[in-house]
């Protein structure tokens, strides 16, 4: 039988709970956020974000219309943020040229390319029916 490290000697988030953890975990998830932002795809995205969330709000003419028009923007941003956690994780393993590493940042900007097909998508029926009597 192989001895494991106990998690919370690894990690020590795992030993902590209730407000503690969650306190602890805001502060991983901003960490998070000011990483992103050093990424220029995420800055841009962060920044269109910044125009058309307020924006949802006068194209929608409901709840559900905000809600897809706002869900759709933060979509991308997400899915950014998992491409770019993708790419770091890969690029940790090494710097070489490898099948495996190349399929899986290509899934990954490929996924960024789909959220963003469909934000579009989404804005410019929106702006349609919004604008186009």
């Amino acid at each position: 039988m192989t001895d494991f490290p106990d998690n919370a000697d690894v990690n020590p988030q795992k030993s902590r709970s209730g407000f503690n953890r969650m306190w602890h975990a805001m502060g991983y998830s901003m960490e998070g956020l000011r990483a992103g932002w050093k990424e220029t795809a995420f800055r841009q995205e962060a920044i269109a974000a910044i125009v058309l969330l307020p924006l949802s709000f006068w194209i929608g003419r409901s709840w559900v219309e905000i809600a897809l028009l706002a869900g759709s923007v933060l979509i991308v941003m997400i899915v950014e943020l998992l491409n770019t956690g993708i790419e770091t994780a890969i690029d940790r393993i090494g710097p070489e040229w490898h099948d495996l590493s190349k399929r899986a940042k290509d899934m990954g900007s490929a996924a960024v390319l789909l959220s963003l097909l469909l934000c579009v998508g989404i804005w410019l029926a929106a702006l349609w029916q919004r604008l186009v009597p």
